[in-house]
């Protein structure tokens, strides 16, 4: 059976039929012909042919491997197509061009790869090896052993796999000179990674790569490739040229589009000197509350759009949301270390500026959002009304929850990689994550332009340094908190976690008091961000939270007296 696709009717016929298993069975068999026919010696023509069949037959056979293709898959594609047509051509031109095409894919991969894995810890530090080898799918227990027992030996072949796949292309210096040890010690890794990790079929697809860069690498003044046409690679770095200011225009239209906010959007300067971005409406009910919506770690404040829209369209309540220092348009231009509390006065400064003195105030905070607000309680004192935790962080929750410290050090790995990767200009190739497609299609673009920008992920790492110091130096009680309270936690997150329930409960527990409203309820089906990001779960968090504004407001308002108690 073919895998899903998405796209036109034609073409999901198309796949139907080529993936019937009789149309399979028929595709192997003339594979396999095709291939032994070309292990007979000879240069004709038809050869060229057996090659793009080959690449054409491994493509139409893609749509019956579920899990995906691999790299060695791709070369193979790859060199069997360019091979096919050069083998097809009857212009040298044309084959020089198709052979540089190889070449330059030939660095390309060992580049990229060698450099995304430079961005990885694990490769830098040298315990990748290891790692690896320690895996049920790739891993080799010998060579595991070794790795163990002779640390600076496993340290030296990790960061020479490491030189190897960064500087590929010094094959082309020294006058072609270099490329022979180059492709030798590229050969021997594919060789020991076939016998080690079993991953034979890199060792027959990225080796056939190699004759074109033996050929490409050699100089123009050896006999055999006086009359070599190089202007693929003339075209090569026009190309790459071209590419990079494409990349460099999405990164400043991008830039642009974090920082100018919305047409509402306007700035407040706080004590640390931060200015802060944030869009105000006032709603229609002046004795109503401000609701305050505090986002979460390397979030937006686009991520309430669901709720604040609600709550504008069906409710009186005022509703500010702001970007922290150094998200969105929001300029971090504090001269201290950063430290949690500086993002709690921040907080204030804005509540205090921004919302009217006779106003009261509902903070609604999601993850991190949610801490933030209940520190931000003691210093608002009667001004606060409650507090919504939307899924809220817990100050305890790193030296009791290991799903937590868990999920703590791959968002480090996250956040450091993002921000080197964006920083380097690779931004234009992620692709839009499915939760920003749910997101109403009015801060969309916006949402994802922030996605992108190095600068969000920067203020999470600053960010997540003092949560984490401060989370793991957390002991004792919370203190009380003399407001309402709302707490709303996302099934996934306590199915996963139990303790986080237990921690969430502790939350409401701070507010309990004569004369406090306080509720607690799990949202069904929702995760930590879907909460926020899916419409159906958005909206009925919309729900119950107008739903407790509306039972405190009923509970806070002076009683009017009875005619008959007037009249005593």
């Amino acid at each position: 059976m073919a895998r899903d696709v998405s796209g036109p009717p034609l073409t999901g016929k198309f796949l139907d039929a080529i993936s019937g298993e009789k149309t399979t069975a028929a595709l192997h068999v003339a594979r396999a012909a095709v291939s032994a026919g070309m292990l007979l010696p000879g240069q004709a023509r038809w050869r060229g042919a057996g090659n793009l069949f080959l690449g054409v037959s491994t493509a139409m056979l893609h749509v019956r491997h579920r899990y995906g293709t691999d790299g060695s898959d791709q070369v193979s594609v790859l060199v069997q197509t360019a091979t096919g047509m050069a083998r097809l051509s009857t212009r040298p031109q044309t084959q020089d061009a198709l052979l540089w095409y190889v070449a330059l894919q030939a660095n390309a991969s060992y580049l990229v790869s060698g450099w995304m894995k430079l961005l990885s810890r694990s490769w830098r530090d040298a315990t990748a090896l290891s790692g690896v080898m320690r895996t049920a799918t790739y891993g080799h227990e010998a060579t595991y052993k070794l790795a163990k027992k002779h640390p600076k030996a496993a340290k030296c072949l990790t960061h020479g796999v490491l030189a190897l796949e960064c500087l590929f292309p010094v094959a082309y210096l020294a006058g072609g000179k270099l490329a022979r040890p180059v492709i030798a010690c590229a050969g021997a890794f594919h060789v020991a990674n076939g016998l080690v990790m079993g991953l034979g079929r890199f060792v027959t697809a990225f080796t056939s790569m190699y004759p074109m860069v033996a050929y490409t690498s050699t100089p123009r003044t050896h006999p055999s490739v006086a009359d070599r046409d190089d202007r693929a690679l003339v075209a090569g770095a026009a190309l790459l040229a071209g590419a990079a200011s494409v990349v460099g225009v999405v990164a400043v239209q991008r830039r642009m589009r974090t920082l100018q906010g919305s047409p509402r959007s306007a700035f407040l300067t706080t004590r640390h000197r931060n200015e802060i971005q944030y869009e105000r409406s006032e709603g229609d009910d002046p004795a109503l509350p401000v609701l305050v919506f505090v986002n979460g770690m390397v979030s937006t404040s686009e991520h309430f759009t669901w709720i604040t829209e609600k709550i504008c369209r069906e409710s009186g309540y005022g509703v500010v949301t702001y970007a922290r220092a150094g998200y969105a348009g929001s300029k971090y231009r504090s001269i201290s270390s950063y430290r949690l509390a500086e993002s709690v006065d921040d907080l204030i400064d804005l509540v205090r500026g921004v919302v009217p003195e006779d106003r009261e105030v509902v903070l609604v905070g999601h993850s991190l959002g949610g801490e933030l607000a209940r520190r931000a309680a003691a210093d608002l004192g009667d001004r606060l009304q409650g507090i919504v935790y939307l899924d809220s962080s817990h100050p305890d929750e790193l030296n009791r929850s290991s799903q937590q410290r868990s999920s703590a050090e791959m968002l480090v790995r996250v956040m450091n990689t993002m921000v080197r990767s964006l920083n380097a200009g690779l931004g234009i190739l992620l692709s839009r994550p499915a939760w920003v497609g749910a997101l109403p299609a009015n801060c969309r673009n916006r949402v994802f332009a922030q996605y992108t920008d190095a600068r969000l992920w920067e203020a999470g790492r600053r960010e997540w340094a003092a949560v984490e110091k401060d989370f793991l130096d957390f002991s004792g009680k919370l203190p009380a908190i003399a407001a309402h309270a709302l707490v709303i936690s996302a099934q996934q997150t306590v199915d996963r976690d139990p303790e986080q329930l237990l921690m969430h409960n502790e939350l409401a527990e701070t507010h309990q008091g004569e004369g406090r409203h306080v509720r607690s309820f799990v949202l069904e089906g929702a995760d930590h961000d879907s909460l926020l990001t899916d419409g159906r779960f958005a909206t009925e968090a919309g729900r119950r939270i107008l739903a407790f504004l509306d039972e405190i407001q009923a509970a806070d308002s002076p009683q009017v007296p009875a005619v008959e108690e007037m009249a005593q």
